[in-house]
């Protein structure tokens, strides 16, 4: 079944969009377009290669880890691109762990002598850290420093990207990393292409984001991508709200359990797997089981 499709371009930060966009050979030079924004002129990616986004890890016991994308630049350095819809425990832990599977790739049988390739970890966030908060920085690359704030090792960065707090409008675009940004929170609402837009690159974004070049088995995957989407952020609102009213209720601490364990709830009743569930809210499987 097809469902009714209101809108003409599909959302960016569903899962289905963002893969279908960024995550797919055909379309590689619009993921090569929105990387090369964020790394200097001396180190713009020519091309890339998508490799599996599935990770087991080096034995049995490892905990399996899953890439929205993972691309190597025919420059040698590996890229793990996320988008990340809602806020989770953990997040910057769960960076760090994702980013040791392109690291453990590397190794050699044999003599070897550790010369690794650089990794990049990219995410693209639908929310903001709570440490960020005050400040008006959306963008954050992160590098491993020695106490003068020297960078001590330059093959390990993480690159976030807070999208609430960009705020620009159509007309304030300055930049070709401002364009993206604005497609990323606004491309759905579109029913052409606006002037400003109107870029090679951005033609065929607009192109490949048409609901109404997709087969009915593709409209179907995105409208339920869409639907998990708006429940989810849904979801966390109303949840984290009825959270915050226990916690003036009832204390600071044991409020913030009752909410984690609230979004869980209403997130089952929503139909989210448990698995997703754990790793959101960061409570234990047989703990959501049982609520």
């Amino acid at each position: 079944m097809v469902f009714s499709l209101p809108d003409k371009y599909i959302d960016l930060l569903t899962d289905f969009g963002f893969k279908r966009v960024f995550g797919t050979e055909p379309n590689k030079v619009l993921l090569i377009d929105f990387l090369n924004t964020l790394l200097p002129e001396y180190h713009q990616i020519q091309d890339v290669t998508f490799k599996n986004p599935e990770f087991l890890g080096n034995s049995l016991e490892d905990r399996k880890a899953i890439f929205d994308i993972y691309c190597q630049a025919d420059s040698g350095e590996k890229f793990i691109v996320e988008m990340q819809k809602a806020k989770q425990n953990f997040f910057k832990d769960r960076s760090v762990y994702y980013a040791i599977f392109p690291i453990q790739e590397q190794s050699r049988k044999g003599v070897w002598d550790f010369n690794l390739t650089a990794v990049y970890t990219v995410g693209v966030l639908d929310f903001v850290f709570d440490d960020h908060k005050d400040d008006s920085d959306l963008l954050h690359v992160v590098e491993l420093k020695n106490q003068r704030c020297e960078v001590f090792y330059d093959k390990l960065k993480f690159i976030y990207i807070e999208l609430p707090k960009f705020t620009k409008t159509l007309d304030q675009l300055d930049t070709h990393f401002d364009k993206w940004l604005f497609l990323f929170k606004h491309l759905a609402q579109f029913d052409e292409p606006p002037v400003p837009l109107q870029e090679d690159v951005f033609n065929q974004l607009f192109e490949v984001a048409e609901i109404a070049n997709f087969s009915p088995v593709e409209q179907d995957s995105y409208q339920a991508s869409l639907k998990y989407y708006r429940d989810m952020h849904n979801v966390v609102d109303t949840s984290w709200q009825e959270g915050k009213k226990a916690g003036l209720a009832e204390g600071l601490m044991q409020g913030k359990e009752e909410g984690i364990q609230q979004v869980a709830k209403q997130m089952k009743a929503a139909g989210i797997s448990p698995q997703d569930i754990a790793t959101f809210t960061g409570l234990n499987i047989d703990v959501i089981n049982g609520l």
